[in-house]
């Protein structure tokens, strides 16, 4: 369910970013199980380098400021992502949520990422399939837009910053964008460390 449906106005402004390149991404693994993604596999030193950078440099440009709202999937790789934003920012604090997780990629954790194509080809025919007991395209959004509905009720006029990962933030997207979740693979891909503004459409 996109809980963005029905709405045609948000009181706050949306960032996301996407953690820094980690241990996971550089081993070429899938890792979307809480139970290791919470634990392990945090950023390696490239990812906290590409995080300083952009996040400095949306500073810079008055993108980002210390009166932004940081809230983060509790993953090793977000958090870390996360605490290096709060630092440049000085903010004054992170929000931790697991709405924010990495989508769950079930028989496939653990194993070679190459293994997201055969998902995101299943993807396409159908937002609500789960082979290989993944997380469908549509549970994904349905958690997504739903912290984003909390945050409106939460916040006013806050510039709020969303740490989480490419599957998470592509299907976040399509609320956003108010198209099916099956279509996320057809919206920009969002780099490591990346920050992008995702405006209501």
């Amino acid at each position: 369910m996109n809980h963005l449906q029905g709405i045609s106005h948000l009181k706050n402004h949306y960032y996301v970013i996407r953690h820094g390149k980690s241990k996971a991404n550089a081993q070429e693994i899938i890792v979307s199980n809480p139970a290791i993604g919470t634990k392990e596999y945090g950023l390696v030193e490239e990812g906290r380098q590409q995080v300083i950078d952009s996040v400095t440099k949306a500073k810079d440009q008055h993108i980002l400021d210390k009166d932004t709202i940081v809230v983060s999937s509790d993953f090793t790789r977000t958090k870390e992502t996360a605490e290096i934003t709060k630092d440049i920012l000085k903010t004054d604090e992170i929000i931790l949520t697991p709405k924010l997780r990495e989508r769950f990629f079930g028989n496939w954790d653990q194993k070679h990422n190459r293994h997201y194509q055969n998902v995101w080809v299943e993807d396409i025919k159908d937002p609500h399939h789960k082979d290989n007991d993944v997380e469908s395209t549509e549970e994904v959004l349905d958690r997504t837009t739903s912290l984003i509905k909390e945050l409106e009720e939460q916040f006013d006029e806050k510039k709020i910053l969303l740490v989480s990962h490419g599957d998470a933030l592509q299907i976040l997207q399509t609320g956003f964008e108010k198209v099916d979740s099956s279509q996320h693979r057809e919206l920009a891909h969002l780099n490591t460390a990346e920050i992008r503004e995702l405006t209501l459409n």
